[in-house]
């Protein structure tokens, strides 16, 4: 990624020096005349100097050691992060049968019956017998208390609709487990107690504190479907389950989408034992590793590679140091940055003639998504960029193309630095873990990082920027390069919610 950027900064220059270009005058947001060719270039390697904190490797060798620091201190006594999940079992792969998988989003409800038939067999472990999506509209959402419920088992009927499973009451009820993506206090793997769902959801109304497990349960029993739910999980630790069913080797999963999270496989020893609350002893017994939703986008604070842009953010964000990690790296949050750059550089450097687009002086407008469909254009003329960036940013004044350049030069810069603090995220959670296991860096074998989410998956070179980043950061501590793999994980929160049920099952 960086060689691109040093291509493309040389391009944008040779475009505004060129002699027979005929600039137009550049007028700032507030009527007057803006900077030329020498302040446009001026800003441009101010922003490049400014981002250049992230391109040297022992800088983020040091976030790399002071993310793992975090990581120690926060296994010891904080209530918010490093939680230990009730998930001790990582599958053999040997596990099979016919599962109901449930996955809960913010927008989306998603059933799927799977089969799993080992991680040997001729189909691929899995396979999925029927799926349905069903979108949750703004009426679903202010559905209050049971009646939520009531709508999940409808559509869970719908669903079985024409199934032999979850029907008959005389055979033993079809096992299901889900992946639910919003707040609980889980109490145990099948039951969790109901908090606020945010986002819109009015679900908990008068049921806050209520198991989750039970109100399921209680309304598919309602519905007369001969179905058990048996297993609760979140998006993180799905997805690592559900690549650990395939891959024997995959000991972490993390989600870059809209937000940030990991999970890794950890040691019980290695927590404090307050940390596990109230467990049945017959856990404890059981239990020498657990799979520990990390809520990694609540790390990083005081230690991340900040810029005026990124306090910026901060200083009109209503919880400015909650998640300070999601919000360099997330996708709901990279099109802030890019788009406060922008505002800059049109301000007092020229770019776009001077003029504010103005959906662009509204906050978070600039969706990292097209960013994306930018930088995925590599034609010299930058003709879908144009068009995408126009339909969605009209303006008097449009962009040239040294502008849209200039665009994805700003983001390269702003994702770049993102990928490396994702790597830096994962290298803390890979030392933690070899600490803990007593391994030495050079004698770690090859281990997956099982992955989703829109960023990871669809942002251009996004995927290989971090993994090289990685690569070299595992080099620099002692191991092998590729000896941490970052892998995708397709279907991860239906798949991950079987394996979570298949593995209590044996």
């Amino acid at each position: 990624m960086q060689p691109l950027i040093a291509a493309m900064y040389k391009t944008i220059l040779d475009i505004w020096l060129a002699p027979s270009v005929i600039k137009r005058e550049n007028v700032n947001g507030d009527g007057g005349v803006g900077g030329g060719q020498k302040m446009y270039s001026e800003f441009l390697r101010e922003v490049e100097e400014a981002f250049q904190e992230s391109k040297e490797r022992w800088r983020m060798v040091a976030l790399s050691n002071g993310l793992r620091k975090q990581f120690g201190e926060s296994l010891l006594d904080n209530p918010l992060n490093m939680l230990p999940s009730y998930n001790h079992l990582l599958p053999s792969g040997d596990e099979r049968g016919t599962y109901l998988a449930l996955d809960v989003g913010g927008s989306t409800f998603r059933i799927a019956l799977i089969e799993l038939s080992g991680r040997k067999s001729e189909s691929d472990g899995c396979q999925i017998l029927k799926k349905e999506s069903f979108k949750i509209t703004n009426s679903v959402k202010e559905l209050k208390g049971v009646l939520f419920f009531d709508w999940m088992a409808a559509r869970i009927g719908e669903t079985l609709a024409g199934q032999n499973e979850g029907h008959d009451m005389s055979e033993e009820p079809l096992s299901m487990g889900m992946s639910w993506s919003f707040p609980i206090e889980q109490t145990s793997l099948r039951s969790g107690l109901l908090q606020g769902m945010g986002k819109g959801f009015l679900a908990a109304h008068g049921l806050l504190g209520q198991d989750l497990g039970d109100l399921i349960q209680d309304a598919c029993s309602r519905r007369g479907l001969n179905v058990q739910l048996n297993a609760i999980v979140n998006d993180s630790s799905a997805t690592l389950l559900s690549k650990a069913y395939l891959d024997q080797t995959t000991r972490f999963a993390l989600i870059l989408g809209t937000g940030v999270n990991a999970a890794v496989h950890l040691p019980v020893h290695i927590f404090s034992p307050p940390k596990f609350g109230v467990r049945p002893s017959s856990w404890h017994d059981s239990a020498k590793h657990v799979i520990v939703n990390t809520e990694l986008s609540m790390f990083g604070g005081g230690i991340l590679p900040s810029t005026r842009w990124d306090d910026m953010l901060r200083a009109v964000h209503p919880k400015p140091n909650f998640q300070p990690l999601e919000h360099f790296v997330s996708g709901g949050y990279l099109g802030e940055i890019v788009r406060l750059v922008l505002i800059e550089g049109i301000q007092t450097a020229g770019l776009f003639g001077g003029v504010v687009p103005p959906s662009l002086r509204e906050k978070y407008s600039l969706e990292t998504e097209t960013l994306s469909r930018i930088e995925s254009d590599r034609s010299p003329t930058l003709s879908l960029a144009h068009e995408i960036f126009t339909s969605r940013h009209p303006t008097l004044c449009p962009p040239t193309h040294a502008d849209l350049l200039a665009i994805r030069l700003i983001a390269s810069h702003v994702t770049y630095r993102a990928s490396g603090v994702v790597a830096a995220g994962v290298h803390a959670l890979w030392q933690l873990r070899n600490e803990a296991e007593s391994i030495a860096p050079h004698e770690s074998s090859h281990t997956l990082v099982a992955y989703n989410g829109s960023v990871l998956e669809n942002y251009p070179g996004f995927r290989t920027s971090c993994q090289k980043q990685l690569d070299s950061l595992v080099q620099d501590s002692g191991g092998k390069e590729g000896v941490i793999e970052l892998m995708y994980a397709e279907e991860s929160s239906l798949l991950g919610a079987a394996v979570a049920v298949a593995c209590i099952d044996g």
